[in-house]
């Protein structure tokens, strides 16, 4: 018989991601005054994978948790479409920065295949999760404000 997880032994890989995220943030802080370079693209496109599979994560603890919880269920539920907001965000954001020169074209075509990674990744997965997203929410949710969270936490 199993029993349950200790607290001090729940989710490492949780803990080591963010763990990473803050070592990738500290080293990117003292960097004052710098033109965004392709290498950020690369950033952007590991960034985006880290917010879709959190997204994953939370439609999944929505969903337990909405039919004991519903109020809690309504906030992780709301959470999950914040955080696809975010992920958009940065997809934009990475076919917004410059290329390397080996790549000239840096829009997203969902109807081809981009030329080849870091594109060929984060459209891919971007498009995989966006199909996902739209089974669950509505074009106005996916609308809102990042700050229209109107969630009473009373319910």
């Amino acid at each position: 018989m199993n029993s349950p997880p200790h607290a001090d032994d729940a989710n490492p890989y949780l803990r080591a991601a963010t763990a990473g995220i803050r070592h990738h943030t500290r080293s990117l802080s003292p960097r004052a005054q710098h033109t965004p370079s392709a290498a950020e693209r690369m950033h952007l496109d590991v960034l985006h994978a880290h917010l879709t599979a959190l997204h994953q994560l939370l439609d999944q603890l929505a969903e337990a948790a909405r039919p004991p919880h519903p109020a809690a269920g309504r906030h992780l539920a709301t959470a999950h479409t914040r955080l696809w907001q975010a992920a958009a965000a940065v997809h934009d954001a990475f076919h917004l920065l410059p290329a390397d020169e080996t790549s000239a074209d840096t829009e997203c075509h969902p109807e081809r295949l981009p030329k080849g990674p870091p594109v060929l990744t984060i459209c891919q997965r971007h498009l995989a999760a966006g199909h996902a997203v739209r089974r669950k929410t509505t074009p106005s949710d996916l609308n809102t404000p990042l700050h229209g969270h109107t969630t009473p936490s009373s319910q």
